[in-house]
């Protein structure tokens, strides 16, 4: 299918069928597209948590509010966090991967910038990630739902985090059959065109 025939069928899962897996090698595929997301200045301040393990999930599900089952069943939670302990993420940024024209613009910006604000930005590209993520979704043929809807600071202490903070996480599996907003069911809703494209 090509990018507009996958953009209209895509919709967010309510209901997972717990009992279907995702092939490794597609896991493997999402992972690597998400580590090639793009960010401002290639700041990449992220982590991708993948988490399969049904303990694990389990005590994530007890914590993410309106979205527990959509944890429990889903095959695959990626949980994206961004950098919270600037220190630490320095070593990423001196690190080689960015340009030193970018590396000389990300000091200068932490020099100046309020941490907050700085946060607030580096928060933002993760945003950016998980529109990446939800389009590679679908075109693996998998079916995602993103959820602002987690306690993060029971997340980050079920996961040990200590320098990245989860902001969302993405279910990833494979729809139910009777999930009631397939798009046969719950038919995708969006405002018409000439209302949120201007074209000069």
């Amino acid at each position: 299918m090509n990018p507009l025939e996958l953009a209209q069928i895509r919709y967010s899962a309510k209901k997972f069928d717990s009992s279907k897996k995702i092939p490794q090698e597609i896991i493997d595929d999402l992972k690597e597209i998400l580590r090639l997301a793009p960010s401002s200045i290639n700041i990449q301040p992220w982590k991708f948590t993948f988490v399969q393990n049904p303990e694990i999930k389990e005590k994530l599900a007890a914590v993410s509010m309106h979205n527990v089952e959509k944890v429990n069943q889903a095959a695959l939670v990626v949980v994206f966090s961004v950098a919270d302990d600037l220190d630490a993420f320095q070593d990423v940024v001196n690190s080689g991967v960015l340009s030193d024209r970018h590396r000389d613009w990300y000091n200068s910006l932490r020099k100046n910038m309020p941490e907050a604000d700085l946060k607030s930005w580096m928060a933002k590209q993760v945003y950016i990630a998980l529109g990446v993520g939800l389009n590679a979704s679908i075109a693996l043929g998998l079916d995602a739902t993103p959820m602002e809807g987690i306690e993060t600071d029971k997340y980050a202490a079920i996961l040990n985090m200590t320098t990245y903070k989860p902001l969302f996480a993405m279910a990833v599996g494979y729809a139910a059959a009777d999930d009631h907003n397939r798009l046969e069911v719950t038919p995708k809703s969006r405002r018409p065109l000439d209302d949120v494209i201007e074209s000069i």
